[in-house]
């Protein structure tokens, strides 16, 4: 399971990734691989192929990494708060989706074309892999989850694209005449969806409420779960901006540092 962080959320989790591989703890052979937002991206990026070694030079070298756009609009610290505030307005998580769709088709970004030319940027591979992988979007109208997977019809491209859409810095993404949001709308991990599997590992790049309810979702079926979440110096790597095309060689770094350091934990949880 790869959940949501921005530009820093998708270099931390290859860090730690490798860092976990590093320490004799390889996780990528997962049955399922679930992609929410940033995750969406890492979890493609798994299935392409290429070695966890090449992914995490993609993030940390400089001279390897993709295009990335900077967001002109709202600021993180603003998006938090309006994110917040529709929430606590909402009467439910399902209105509260919508206003986020509605905030979303409403705003200012560049266009989906632009953005959607960073996302096939950043995938080594634009097929679906051979795997189960699923990816995480929200219709922006009705404020629906939606799952994208190789049956769906829909390219990698655009379901990760759709996937990382956040409301009020990128557009929504059209597919099938439908626009969609960030799949962290419903939830910044989506952890639920891994309910029936007896051994998950979750990172977590940023702090989810409904973590809690999720992860017992999961061990009400069976489950195992294991969380890592960013430690002091991957949060001082994401810095204030997970955004920032910035972030991304301090966080994949600080990343593999803390995969080695939580091999152990994971490897009683993978074994």
């Amino acid at each position: 399971m790869l959940g949501g962080g921005g530009v820093a959320g998708i270099a931390w989790e290859t860090g730690v990734l490798a860092g976990l591989a590093d320490a004799g703890v390889d996780v990528t052979d997962a049955d399922l691989l679930v992609g929410t937002s940033a995750g969406s991206t890492v979890a493609a990026q798994v299935g392409s192929g290429l070695s966890l070694d090449e992914l995490f030079a993609r993030q940390a070298d400089p001279a390897l990494q993709n295009e990335e756009l900077t967001p002109t609009g709202l600021s993180v610290a603003e998006l938090m708060e309006a994110w917040v505030r529709v929430f606590e307005e909402s009467s439910g998580p399902e209105e509260a989706r919508r206003r986020l769709g509605a905030l979303a088709l409403a705003a200012e970004t560049v266009p989906e074309r632009t953005r959607r030319a960073v996302i096939e940027g950043r995938l080594p591979v634009h097929e679906w892999p051979g795997r189960e992988l699923v990816v995480t979007a929200v219709n922006a109208t009705t404020g629906e989850p939606r799952v994208f997977d190789a049956a769906s019809g829909v390219s990698l491209v655009d379901a990760v694209a759709a996937s990382c859409a956040v409301p009020g810095i990128w557009p929504p993404v059209t597919i099938e005449g439908v626009r969609y949001v960030d799949g962290g709308v419903r939830t910044a991990n989506n952890l639920d969806l891994a309910g029936g599997y007896g051994r998950v590992l979750l990172l977590a790049p940023m702090d989810d409420p409904s973590l809690a309810a999720e992860s017992e979702t999961v061990t009400e079926a069976g489950g195992r779960v294991e969380v890592i979440a960013p430690d002091e110096a991957s949060l001082a790597a994401f810095g204030d901006d997970p955004l920032s095309p910035s972030t991304r060689t301090p966080s994949a770094r600080a990343g593999r540092a803390q995969g080695v350091e939580s091999a152990a934990r994971v490897k009683s949880l993978w074994a």
